[in-house]
């Protein structure tokens, strides 16, 4: 099953002698995440996600904005029952490209539940796929596969740094309790090549890119309305990620992020540390949601402002995962440092739910 499968309505729709009981399994402090397993598929949680974003240059100099993300979802949903229709595991995906020089964000997605052959998420290490989309290792490097409607791309993204453990060890909190947290790494500087299609044409490109993955059986935290995160590779081998977490009048919930150098050494930000600044909005003409589209981050000894490779890059999932988000390559550039990467701001078009 493809788009048009809604988690929220097979939840909706099953009675409740069907639906399943008991807690998640929740996030703790203590032993670091091992890998490669951790790189693999954690059922027992309730949300996870692998998100890979980056910057595009084709062999003339074309600049674009990649993302490819698969999401796995718990719903305890008819989990015991006998019927392989059961949806013990929901499966989403999005990918987008960024085209300044068409103007447009290309963007697809697909959802299935787990199962028949169409959608898997297998433990131990990353190998996520609904269909022909798909995302794995292939030794130490990752390999994505999309074929959207009117692009698509296969792309390989080599490490050339260890997994960067955010928050204590690789528990991130997410609020002020010790439960509002998920395991979280990322993968910074990951070396890209592969080929894009738009519009039947193909090109050769290379470039760079960030990958997060992170698990969590918490909800967003009640107060909340979204996030604005950005993650950016820093000019001379550094990476920045920060966020925070937007209360329902516009202040910040909480915050948090790391600091890598280039000489391997790591900050964890405190949430007073961190800060977001609006320097220029744009209103989307199809959701007239208006996005925070050029920042000043402030993040501990850092401050960048970010310039986005093109306005539009607002995705609209509402037929998978149900939401409407701004996810967008930018620019970094500050007194101490530069680079690029990805802002992601989400909650603007209505209070987000996980």
């Amino acid at each position: 099953m493809r788009k048009g499968f809604f988690a929220f309505l097979v939840l909706g729709l099953l009675p409740p002698s069907l639906r399943a009981a008991g807690d998640y399994p929740q996030v703790r402090a203590g032993p670091l995440l091992q890998f490669p397993r951790d790189h693999g598929s954690h059922p027992q949680f309730r949300n996870e996600w692998w998100y890979i974003t980056g910057w595009l240059r084709t062999q003339e100099g074309r600049e674009l904005g990649v993302q490819v993300t698969f999401f796995r979802n718990r719903p305890r949903v008819a989990e015991g029952v006998a019927s392989r229709f059961a949806p013990e595991q929901l499966l989403f995906a999005h990918a987008a490209l960024s085209d300044p020089g068409a103007g447009k964000l290309h963007h697809d997605q697909r959802a299935a539940r787990a199962g028949f052959g169409l959608a898997e998420a297998q433990e131990g290490r990353t190998d996520v796929t609904i269909e022909d989309w798909s995302l794995k290792t292939s030794g130490t490097a990752y390999a994505a596969e999309v074929a959207a409607r009117d692009f698509g791309y296969r792309l390989r993204f080599e490490p050339t740094q260890a997994p960067l453990l955010q928050g204590e060890r690789g528990v991130s909190r997410k609020g002020p309790l010790a439960g509002q947290a998920s395991y979280y790494y990322s993968l910074p500087h990951l070396a890209v090549t592969g080929s894009v299609r738009i519009q039947g044409e193909e090109r050769q490109v290379s470039g760079e890119a960030w990958l997060d993955h992170e698990w969590s059986s918490e909800p967003l935290a009640e107060g909340a309305v979204g996030w604005d995160w950005v993650g950016i590779n820093l000019d001379g081998g550094g990476a920045l990620m920060a966020f925070r977490i937007r209360s329902r009048d516009g202040g910040s919930f909480f915050a948090g992020g790391s600091l890598r150098g280039a000489d391997g050494r790591v900050r964890i930000l405190k949430p007073a540390e961190v800060r977001f600044s609006t320097l220029r909005s744009w209103r989307s003409p199809r959701t007239d949601a208006e996005y925070p589209v050029s920042v000043r981050v402030d993040a501990g000894p850092l401050s960048l402002e970010l310039d986005p490779l093109m306005d539009d890059q607002e995705l609209d999932a509402r037929a998978s995962t149900g939401t409407v988000y701004w996810e967008g390559a930018v620019r970094a550039k500050g007194d101490k440092a530069a680079g690029r990467g990805y802002l992601e701001l989400t909650g603007y078009v209505k209070p987000l739910k996980l």
